[in-house]
């Protein structure tokens, strides 16, 4: 079983963290009717600050299942967009994206949580890195050094598929797809995705 955990914060995009937890929750109940008896092999958490309720945008109160001192390691950490502005200038949260995802087999952003993770010094000038196309000038002006690129809906930023970013919430989606099948085969990925009655798109 993996753990999935999926950072929350004030003013996140609602779906930008409730779309790759539907995915992956989603893909635990396929998993069990696909391998009856099988260990799950996800273990999905909302992961924020503190225990209190976060205000999404637009207003949806969410409450994390943990928070960052008492979450498990997350071998695969999902880092959501919306308005990062106060994410961006939180010291803890930068401090635990980066403690978080060295200890995570596979990170990936949606949407603007790429600002977050270069925020935490985690993409570098060697690999290519996106975001939503709203975003992508200020990504560049933000951190000059990053190979940001408009077009591809979600890249790998490093060879072995370790570190991800992707556009705007349906490319999240399509991403966090796209990892089900990297981490427990395309066959589930594809249940999960109709189950969902969702057209995944499943290249880039």
């Amino acid at each position: 079983m993996l753990n999935v955990g999926i950072l929350v914060f004030d003013e996140v995009e609602a779906l930008d963290f409730a779309g790759p937890y539907e995915v992956f929750t989603t893909a635990v109940r396929m998993h069990a009717r696909l391998h009856p008896g099988q260990p799950a092999p996800f273990a999905v958490r909302c992961i924020a600050r503190g225990l209190a309720p976060v205000r999404a945008r637009a207003g949806l109160r969410v409450l994390p299942d943990a928070d960052f001192e008492s979450a498990p390691p997350s071998d695969l950490l999902i880092v959501p967009g919306g308005v990062v502005d106060g994410a961006l200038a939180c010291p803890a949260t930068i401090a635990w994206i980066a403690q978080a995802a060295a200890r995570a087999a596979t990170v990936a952003s949606v949407c603007t949580g790429a600002f977050l993770l270069a925020q935490a010094g985690l993409l570098g000038s060697s690999g290519p890195v996106t975001t939503h196309w709203e975003d992508l000038d200020d990504l560049r002006s933000a951190f000059p050094a990053l190979q940001v690129q408009g077009g591809p809906r979600w890249v790998p930023h490093d060879a072995a598929g370790r570190l991800w970013t992707s556009a705007g919430i349906s490319a999240g989606l399509d991403l966090s797809l796209h990892l089900v099948a990297r981490l427990t085969g395309q066959a589930l990925a594809e249940r999960t995705a109709r189950q969902m009655d969702y057209a995944w798109r499943p290249t880039p």
